[in-house]
């Protein structure tokens, strides 16, 4: 078995019945040659320990060029003294309406293990991941008419069993027959949005029949509901007809959404899950210190029980994104930049499980679903065998489905709805619209583009017990009917571009998830 990753040397050590100090198969993986350098290891190991310890594994290697990972800790040593890693071990996520305030750097800095992580020991068969929804090597679409139509059709008939039980609806078709000042329900996609000379709302629905033209008037409590609409979503709607039977009067409105009765799942044991996005190697605002300092606080004790690191696209800062992005770039080549996060990555304590799925500054097509990286990007990000999978994706860590999506239609849900229902100061809002409206990108032909495939991938089929996305480089967090929902910031100080667009980013933030508890803490490490 090849050992040229940390992961493979852990579970080949596991085999031979021995624990490992992350920081030993750390070495064992960088040295030069990882399979005899493990042997090596192994015939000298004293005969009653169980576990290989990283001055073992030094004292084996010190007659060869010390390994990446030994000398790049020794050289951060002092760095990481100054990392900020603590925060409020139980932060408010009921609400979301405050940002956690770490305290500054320096304060109650939990001390300095120097990477070796102290007595963290990790069972990899306690471990599991179950991926869903991945779509990678699945695309079908062409992006002709029949491709559309054929996802949109999938929307509609998934989201609206979701929604049938709530109302007797009718198609559209029937109405047209019934009598007026019948009571009537429909299950449609939203396909126009108006406003009247006298101020109320027509919403025009489509089924798989044809339309019909849905009135909200303006004094009624469920008129603020239609500041919620984006095209394309599907809901339902009761009320009556008019005496000509040609329009339905709303008297309620309803969305696919998450059960308010809805209870997450836990793990069984007590295991974290550090969950970060917009990573950008290859910007000029690269905050390596910041992660740097994130890496070595994986190594310390304090974080012995962090076992997952689910990373939500945008690994690389990309070429051609946005105008003028070369200036701003430390990294010019995309296979460099893969090459250098790759680095990065190896700082990462070798025991950990990695998931990540691509974002739009990543070298995969825009429009969505993403697939994941191709063999080439897969090969050149080959550091703990991380698991690498479409966008967006369920990942179940544990028992616990995490949805992880990288969140492109954040921008369209912020600029479309009312400031009080979503907006960049408080990136979980947008997300719960879309937990709300059971797709993660419900409108079509704006800026998030899509790509039409035999199914429509971005549906929220199952309720997942967190939401994790990025992309908007704020840090936002709340509860929406038990849901944890999770904006993960960046790893990116402000770009000149951000400047000309009014972003302040959120940077060198992980969020911390408790599987067990579900409680999160938030982690600051500028």
């Amino acid at each position: 078995m090849p050992l040229e990753t940390p992961a493979r040397i852990a579970s080949e050590l596991a085999s031979r019945g021995y624990n490992a100090d992350p920081e030993a198969v750390t070495l064992l993986a960088n040295a030069s040659d990882p399979a005899a350098a493990l042997d090596r290891a192994l015939e000298t190991i004293p005969d009653e320990a169980l576990k290989l310890s990283t001055d073992h594994v030094q004292t084996i290697l010190s007659d060869t060029p010390a390994s990446r990972g030994s000398s790049l800790q020794t050289t951060r040593d002092s760095d990481a003294a100054t990392a900020d890693t603590t925060s409020d071990p139980n932060p408010s996520v009921s609400t979301g309406d405050e940002d956690p305030i770490p305290p500054e750097a320096g304060e109650d800095v939990p001390p300095e293990t120097k990477g070796l992580g102290g007595e963290r020991d990790v069972d990899p068969a306690l471990r599991s991941v179950v991926v869903e929804n991945d779509m990678t090597g699945r695309s079908t679409g062409t992006g002709r008419y029949k491709d559309f139509v054929t996802v949109f059709r999938d929307r509609y008939e998934r989201l609206s069993k979701k929604l049938r039980g709530r109302v007797n609806h009718r198609p559209t078709n029937a109405l047209e027959s019934m009598p007026g000042g019948s009571e009537a329900a429909i299950v449609g996609m939203v396909s126009d949005i108006r406003s009247t000379a006298s101020g109320h709302w027509l919403v025009e629905l489509e089924d798989t029949n044809g339309t019909f033209p849905c009135l909200v008037m303006k004094d009624r409590d469920i008129a603020d509901l239609v500041q919620e609409l984006l095209f394309d979503e599907v809901i339902a709607v009761e009320g009556t007809l008019a005496d000509d039977g040609g329009i339905l009067f709303v008297d309620a409105l309803h969305f696919p959404d998450v059960p308010r009765t809805f209870e997450p799942s836990t793990a069984d044991r007590h295991v974290e899950a550090a969950l970060i996005s917009d990573v950008h190697v290859g910007s000029q605002e690269f905050m390596a210190d910041a992660w740097h300092r994130f890496a070595d606080w994986l190594h310390t004790d304090e974080a012995s029980s962090v076992e997952y690191l689910l990373i939500a696209g945008d690994m690389v800062e990309g070429v051609g994104v946005y105008p003028d992005q070369d200036e701003e770039l430390d990294v010019v080549d995309i296979y460099d930049q893969y090459r250098a996060f790759s680095e990065y990555l190896k700082e990462v304590p070798g025991d950990m499980e990695i998931i990540m799925i691509p974002g739009n500054h990543d070298a995969v097509r825009l429009a969505e679903p993403q697939p994941g990286f191709d063999e080439e990007l897969r090969d050149i990000m080959t550091a703990h065998d991380a698991r690498i999978t479409s966008n967006p994706s369920t990942v179940t860590v544990e028992g616990v489905s995490v949805l992880m999506y990288h969140g492109v239609s954040l921008d369209e849900v912020i600029a479309e709805l009312p400031d009080d229902k979503a907006t960049y100061d408080d990136p979980h809002k947008p997300m719960y619209q879309l937990l709300k409206k059971r797709h993660v990108a419900p409108q079509y032909g704006g800026h998030t583009r899509l790509a039409p495939e035999e199914k429509d991938y971005l549906i929220i089929d199952e309720v997942p017990d967190i939401f994790h996305t990025g992309h908007v480089h704020k840090l936002g967090y709340g509860k929406y009917h038990n849901v944890l929902a999770i904006n993960s910031g960046c790893w990116q100080a402000q770009t000149e571009f951000q400047k000309s667009v009014n972003i302040d980013p959120d940077s060198g933030f992980a969020p911390i998830v408790d599987l067990q508890t579900l409680d999160l803490t938030v982690r600051k490490f500028v």
